[in-house]
């Protein structure tokens, strides 16, 4: 019941702003999200409109149950930017990637898409994200029935593969823009990874770091609230220390697969504001609401409640319950009436 008689002094906007800034807040925020398209249904959303549909409507079915602190649309129909790689047969062909052209149908649906999402919201005060990809990222999604073949390239050209990021990376920019300008969303969800090593580290300091530091500086240029998501989950791990040098606002890594706490890593990020703390698949999906609770109140004891956001190491399963995101905020805003 002190929960309900709980005055709430800042709104979502502020109390995001105060997060990032490492000022004290009400209470810690949420940031929760999962598909709400099936796997299937990823990237299908120019040739199949039933998926990019309900693509849309999930939000404002979502919110009936589990009203955002953080907004992220979610653009799984139109995920990624497409890439050609048909023609990519050796090393030398990673220089004919051509840059991406603004005025393509998968950039006027996905402004259509985050527009039309982002209704859903009307009357929210929260802060609104969507999701943006690093060159590298977007290069290896394409890729990733060949990883063999791109980890050959790489070995025999690795200026190839620098000119291919860099031809990515200058379409990455333009297509953020595009959001910023014409969507009204406000900042961008920022993913990059090196799991497992794929580049080495010299490779990747070399040929790959300065592409996804553009688009993120680009992005910066955009929006000042900016969140490096470093993506691991299930036994694929990054070395955080090859981001350390990335410019964000806040930082999210999957502290378990990591083995770094929220604590460390707002250590190695310069003070940077944290988001992160539960698993994607575990005691969100399967516990019970005081297990749930019990999680939320060990993840503020370890971080505190200062410049932390709670939040997941990557997107939680497609088919979890909406209402296990509510219990989440509804323990923070519990341990916070009861840390007065």
């Amino acid at each position: 019941n002190s929960i309900n008689k709980w005055k709430f002094t800042i709104n979502k906007r502020e109390r995001l702003k105060n997060v990032l800034e490492n000022k004290p807040v009400d209470y810690v925020p949420v940031l929760l999200f999962h598909h709400f398209c099936n796997e299937k249904d990823w990237d299908q959303g120019l040739v199949n409109s039933a998926a990019f549909e309900q693509n849309i409507i999930e939000h404002k079915n979502a919110r009936k149950v589990f009203d955002p602190d953080v907004i992220k649309i979610m653009n799984d129909t139109l995920m990624m930017m497409p890439v050609d790689l048909s023609i990519i047969k050796e090393a030398a062909d990673l220089r004919k990637i051509k840059p991406f052209s603004m005025g393509s149908k998968f950039v006027k649906k996905s402004v259509e898409l985050t527009k039309r999402s982002l209704e859903c919201f009307e009357g929210s005060d929260a802060p609104i994200y969507t999701t943006a990809f690093s060159p590298s990222y977007t290069l290896r999604w394409f890729m990733r029935d060949r990883e063999e073949d791109l980890l050959q390239f790489i070995e025999e050209d690795p200026r190839s593969l620098a000119i291919a990021l860099n031809s990515i990376a200058q379409s990455l920019i333009e297509f953020n823009r595009v959001l910023i300008e014409e969507t009204g969303v406000e900042g961008f969800y920022y993913c990059v990874n090196n799991q497992n090593n794929f580049f080495e580290d010299s490779l990747f300091k070399a040929y790959v770091a300065p592409y996804e530091m553009e688009v993120l500086g680009k992005a910066n240029d955009l929006s000042d609230i900016n969140i490096l998501h470093i993506c691991g989950y299930d036994g694929l791990s990054n070395d955080l220390k090859l981001f350390k040098d990335f410019e964000a606002a806040a930082f999210n890594w999957d502290v378990e697969s990591e083995g770094i706490s929220l604590t460390e890593g707002k250590k190695l990020f310069g003070g940077k504001a944290v988001i992160g703390g539960f698993e994607q698949d575990q005691v969100i999906y399967t516990g019970t609401r005081e297990e749930i609770e019990k999680a939320t109140f060990d993840i503020l004891d370890e971080c505190g409640q200062i410049g932390t956001i709670i939040g997941a190491g990557c997107t939680l399963p497609t088919d979890i319950e909406e209402i296990r995101l509510e219990w989440v905020r509804q323990a923070s805003i519990k341990y916070a009436v009861g840390s007065q």
